[in-house]
């Protein structure tokens, strides 16, 4: 896609993905046969739900079919949220992510795994895993430390209840030190 096309798409979509308390976080266009598909990619804070989708699809496909900015040939537009394997980009990425494990790759070399527990302008306040049931270690990174990072996905992760049955089993096992 050229930088005017993509420029001329950004500005005209913007405003629509603003409105409805959205970032727009890409636009592609991509050839797929005889058509083109231009996917518009958004996300928000508290997620984006399907309906959504549909609705922001509905009001952009009007505003594209009003404008000639994806001239004469057809296309498929889709409107969708990030893939969980979204790269890690901006700050807004990052707050998005707190409390889930990440992935990252330092500048420094090596690979960092853990959970996010904390950010702020400057980076990332982290609960790096114990190994071999050592109990999790604190770890601060700034994001000039970061050369690129991804969420992790978890298909077991701890639960609140899991949590709250892990402190009631650590308080019964006190209490049964103290007795002894």
């Amino acid at each position: 896609m050229s930088t005017t096309q993509s420029e001329r798409l950004r500005g005209l979509l913007e405003p629509l993905i603003a409105a409805r308390d959205l970032d727009l976080e890409e636009i592609e266009v991509t050839p797929a046969g005889k058509r083109r598909v231009l996917r518009i990619v958004v996300d928000s804070d508290e997620g984006v739900q399907l309906d959504e989708c549909a609705a922001l699809s509905r009001e952009a496909s009007q505003v594209l079919d009003d404008s000639d900015v994806m001239g004469g040939a057809p296309y498929t537009l889709e409107v969708t949220s990030p893939g969980a394997d979204r790269p890690l980009t901006e700050l807004r990425h990052y707050r998005r992510a707190v409390g889930r494990l990440i992935k990252a790759q330092l500048h420094e070399g090596g690979e960092l795994v853990a959970r996010i527990t904390a950010v702020d302008d400057s980076g990332l306040d982290l609960e790096v895993p114990g190994v071999k049931g050592r109990k999790p270690t604190a770890r601060r990174v700034s994001f000039d430390e970061i050369a690129k990072a991804r969420v992790e996905l978890e298909f077991n992760p701890k639960s609140d209840k899991a949590d709250k049955r892990d402190a009631q089993h650590d308080e019964k096992i006190d209490e049964n030190k103290e007795e002894a």
